[in-house]
């Protein structure tokens, strides 16, 4: 008896996990996608001021807080335009795996614009290295504008993306090591390497779901 009664409370703890995760990761986005873009877009304006009201929150009531006004109309733009291209991309998929592939791209190349404006992928934001992480947004969209947002070719370009993340952190590691000068003081070799791994992974997540949305396409 002891044993029926865990399996059905396990049952429904798997239950309750399956209905947050459709909620956040299927129902959410597909019902940007079904609306009109005019629809859409405003739910993404909505979204932006919501989320721009944290920032704003902490500027008041938080000591330290130094956004300025360019800072929050930079985190609006950033914002908006991620929110933006996920409605207009993930509208050319007709598969989950396709949509959250979209979502992850958009993502990854969120962060990697902010934490490069923001304190810079090596050493600070005014070191010269981090201008050329611009070449890995460059691979990834031409990729994808190349195989006309095909999930086979946005896999490739995915994965490109990646690989150029990893190349140009080891160049820039090589020509411009993290040091005292260009550096916060809690800045190492191992961090750096560390969470430049962790946004490259997010290209190959993100190609990995692309793939799967190529098998469900032959499938």
């Amino acid at each position: 008896m002891l044993r029926f009664a865990r399996c059905q409370v396990r049952r429904q703890a798997q239950t309750a996990w399956r209905a947050e995760y459709d909620l956040l990761f299927l129902s959410l986005p597909k019902t940007l996608i079904t609306m009109t873009i005019p629809q859409s877009m405003m739910r993404v304006a909505l979204g932006t001021a919501l989320l721009l009201l944290f920032p704003l929150a902490a500027k008041l009531f938080v000591v330290g807080m130094a956004w300025s006004a360019f800072d929050f109309i930079a985190a609006g733009v950033l914002l908006f335009g991620a929110g933006s291209t996920f409605v207009l991309l993930a509208r050319l998929g007709d598969s989950t795996p396709y949509r959250l592939g979209v979502g992850v791209a958009v993502a990854a190349g969120l962060l990697l614009v902010w934490v490069n404006l923001a304190v810079g992928l090596v050493g600070s934001e005014n070191n010269p290295a981090n201008l050329l992480y611009g070449g890995v947004l460059a691979v990834a969209l031409g990729g994808a504008v190349a195989a006309r947002f095909r999930p086979r070719g946005m896999a490739r370009a995915m994965f490109g993306a990646a690989l150029t993340y990893v190349a140009v952190t080891l160049v820039a590691l090589l020509a411009w090591p993290p040091s005292a000068a260009v550096a916060e003081p809690a800045v190492n070799l191992s961090n750096v390497l560390a969470a430049n791994a962790a946004f490259a992974g997010l290209w190959v997540v993100a190609g990995g779901l692309f793939r799967r949305a190529a098998g469900l396409a032959r499938a």
